[in-house]
């Protein structure tokens, strides 16, 4: 049986443990704080899925026990994703760790030192981006795959979501000043909350060969009062290294949610939605002859994390590393592009990414 630590009860925590127990997994959930603890067993769990899974473990760090896990989970905040990602991976190694995202802050502190880390214990490290595995991302590859819609010629992404869904699902915050997500150098903000739009995008130009983003123009809306400093907007336009260009759009504001991307080709478009409807997600696509296609894809929340777990089994059974779109490599990319999109706003200017001298914010030219 595949063991499981997910570090962290919140709301990502518990919806993982619950995929993977579906699996029929040991999980173990750790938190610092013995309140999140139980609230997880006493609330959060049983409010989701109906009932407490009395097999899952809960302890805090200094309770641990010693025993090793064929997979880490890393979903605390993102200003302590890098330094316990370091504790995990030089104590006792996992053969897969997960990230939840955004990967790191846009200080990118101790992002080398995961690089390094993989290379040298051989883990398979990923960045929890789950949209890239889901049923309706699988079928727009197929789609783009057989040409249906010729070449691209733009692609747009958005995933714009009032963020009072977040705070629902964790009511013992009051706001974002509770939180990381009041703070962007947290990582924190539409920005690296919503970075799921920048993450697709990416996901998309990778599947129709225009390779990676390397320019950046972006203008955002900051909310600065003294206490908060994040982007509630965040509008950003990007060309690729092949010439691809497109636009991305990432807010905490709008409501209901647009969590959908475009991609239009020379023959026809191809249209990807995330909860197109309550109980669905959706394509549409067209070949600029024959009638549009519309697939719905029936789905439930926690099969928004069923393909990243199928993808985390296959990894563990020797599937192929290689190209996962949730990659360490394409979390970092992902990571380049937000911190780009600060400071071409901070600047207001275009600027470019020199992915050949490294991860960080050395690697941002202004233009």
């Amino acid at each position: 049986m595949c063991k499981v630590i997910i570090y962290g009860a919140g709301s990502i925590g518990n919806h993982l443990a619950h995929v993977f127990r579906h699996k029929g997994w040991d999980v173990l959930m750790c938190d610092i704080a013995p309140e999140a603890l139980r609230r997880t067993r006493e609330n959060i769990y049983p409010s989701r899925y109906g009932s407490w899974d009395s097999s899952i473990r809960l302890s805090t760090p200094d309770m641990l026990p010693k025993e090793d896990f064929e997979v880490a989970v890393i979903g605390t905040p993102p200003d302590t994703h890098m330094d316990l990602a370091t504790q995990v991976l030089e104590n006792r190694p996992p053969k897969v760790l997960l990230i939840e995202k955004p990967l790191c802050t846009p200080s990118f502190d101790g992002v080398q030192k995961i690089v390094d880390l993989q290379k040298a214990t051989g883990t398979f490290v990923g960045v929890a981006y789950n949209h890239t595995l889901t049923e309706n991302s699988r079928g727009a590859a197929r789609v783009l795959a057989q040409n249906t819609i010729g070449e691209p010629i733009t692609i747009s992404a958005r995933f714009r979501e009032h963020w009072g869904g977040i705070f629902d699902a964790h009511p013992w915050l009051t706001g974002p000043k509770d939180t990381y997500l009041g703070f962007f150098e947290r990582g924190g903000g539409a920005s690296g909350e919503h970075s799921h739009a920048i993450n697709i995008w990416q996901h998309f130009a990778h599947l129709v060969g225009a390779g990676r983003i390397v320019e950046v123009s972006a203008t955002m809306d900051i909310v600065d009062d003294g206490i908060v400093k994040y982007d509630r907007i965040c509008l950003v336009s990007v060309k690729t290294e092949t010439g691809l260009v497109g636009d991305i759009a990432q807010d905490v504001v709008t409501e209901p949610a647009q969590k959908a991307v475009r991609i239009q080709g020379t023959k026809g478009f191809l249209e990807w939605f995330v909860n197109f409807n309550k109980d669905h997600d959706a394509m549409r696509y067209w070949d600029g002859t024959h009638e549009v296609k519309e697939e719905m894809i029936q789905k439930t929340r926690p099969d928004d994390f069923k393909g990243e777990a199928d993808h985390i089994e296959d990894i563990l059974n020797g599937g192929n590393r290689l190209g996962s779109p949730i990659s360490l490599e394409r979390g970092l990319d992902t990571m380049m592009v937000i911190i780009a999109a600060h400071t071409s706003h901070r600047h207001r200017r275009p600027v470019r990414i020199n992915y050949s001298q490294g991860y960080g914010p050395d690697s941002i030219q202004i233009l």
